[in-house]
């Protein structure tokens, strides 16, 4: 779509919001096995027309090569044969998750008679606006449908042709369940008036969740008139304790950094306690070295070795998704979390140690969505979860919190049944 003007897009938008309605109150009712079969045969589509996936991506490559994106641009952009296989199979795995709609949270009875019920519910229609990321597309139409949420997905401009493979595939799923096509919608266009009306649409989308960078966070948190379920960059500590074994420690926080430097869950600062520095942070540095990871570390830990670059105030909070390490020296655990505490994005944090007690203080102050001990925070991911997919990592505290996935994306309400009683 070309040259389109604010009248075009609103009413573009306007068209899927009131499909995405219809379809959302059709799915509310709609049975798992009907579902499940428009999972699995979104999961065959993909593989079927895995060559035009990769052709659109090719494309998309390109273009995003001759912008100049950085690797990590990149690195999320690019799709390969793994890759589409791995969204298929996340499919595969959604429709295996028990069903969270009808699901009964809990009950009880009153001393009057009264049974009360509160019953899992789907959320409604789910906007959601992300970058990069192509796979995205089958991930969040995915649990969306799973959940009994009609979905309207906005990916990122670099990706559309790309994700307009995928969303093709899905709708193809979709039409072979018999399921209305407005169940999960891709905006048809690159142009930003669309995120912008779909920010706006509170009579037709009931949640808005953003993914992608931080000027995009800040931009829906600031414009949405629809809530908003945040995922915020990925600022995430390993912590190297005094009691950690060192082998250990060297595998995790290489994992942790250099696994895939681009995803919101890679390491971005590593902290070790003074008492270990000239033990453990020599053959942990060779390890990042050796892989191609710059370390920016403050006074102590760059005076230990030339390799290491000074760090300025700005590496404490910056998310580098690249092959690039802050590294700061602390006393303690309390140390450590107080650190955490003022420059982390309460995302994911990771203890290494064989003390239980640091461990237990640290997962317990730590103030993140996901806390880990002797775990690489690539793990921060809700396919490794077992929740099949994720729409992202929450690092709210309002709804859902950490990995978001089908379940999360319910709400709920509560049935009340008697026998005729009146309040007196």
């Amino acid at each position: 779509m070309k040259d389109q003007t604010s009248e075009d897009i609103a009413a573009v938008m306007r068209s899927l919001g009131e499909a995405a309605r219809g379809a959302a109150s059709a799915l509310a009712v709609t049975s798992t096995d009907m579902k499940n079969a428009a999972l699995m045969a979104g999961a065959a589509a993909i593989r079927a027309h895995g060559a035009e996936i990769l052709t659109a991506n090719a494309k998309d490559m390109g273009a995003a090569q001759e912008r100049d994106l950085s690797a990590a641009l990149l690195d999320r952009l690019e799709l390969d044969d793994a890759r589409v296989e791995g969204m298929a199979r996340g499919l595969e795995e959604v429709a295996a998750l028990p069903d969270p709609v009808g699901a009964v949270m809990a009950q009880w009875s009153r001393p009057n008679g009264l049974d009360i019920s509160r019953v899992r519910v789907p959320l409604g229609v789910i906007g959601i606006i992300y970058e990069s990321r192509p796979n995205v597309t089958a991930d969040a139409g995915g649990l969306c449908l799973k959940s009994g949420n009609a979905a309207i997905l906005r990916g990122g401009s670099e990706s559309f042709h790309s994700s307009t493979a995928i969303a093709d595939c899905l709708a193809e799923g979709l039409e072979q369940a018999g399921l209305p096509k407005g169940c999960i919608q891709l905006v048809p266009t690159r142009d930003r008036a669309a995120v912008g009306e779909m920010l706006t649409m509170t009579d037709c989308i009931d949640v808005i969740i953003p993914r992608g960078g931080r000027s995009l966070i800040e931009r829906v948190s600031a414009e949405s008139r629809v809530p908003v379920i945040k995922h915020l960059d990925g600022n995430c500590h390993v912590y190297v304790h005094s009691a950690a074994d060192l082998d250990m420690a060297r595998k995790v926080v290489l994992n942790a950094k250099m696994r895939r430097t681009g995803i919101c869950g890679a390491a971005e600062t590593l902290l070790i306690d003074e008492a270990v520095l000239e033990s453990h942070l020599p053959p942990i540095l060779d390890d990042l070295a050796g892989a191609g990871c710059e370390v920016r570390g403050d006074e102590k830990a760059a005076a230990l070795d030339d390799r290491i670059v000074p760090a300025t105030e700005a590496d404490w909070d910056t998310e580098y998704l690249d092959a690039i390490i802050a590294l700061r020296v602390v006393d303690d655990v309390a140390q450590a979390i107080a650190h955490i505490d003022r420059h982390g994005s309460h995302h994911t944090d990771s203890i290494v140690t064989e003390d239980a007690a640091a461990a237990a203080l640290f997962l317990g102050e730590v103030d993140s969505g996901i806390v880990m001990h002797n775990v690489s925070t690539q793990f921060a991911d809700g396919g490794e979860f077992g929740m099949g997919a994720e729409i992202g990592i929450s690092t709210g505290k309002l709804h859902a919190r950490g990995p978001v996935g089908a379940e999360q994306l319910t709400s709920y309400k509560y049935m009340v049944r008697g026998t005729g009683q009146a309040r007196p």
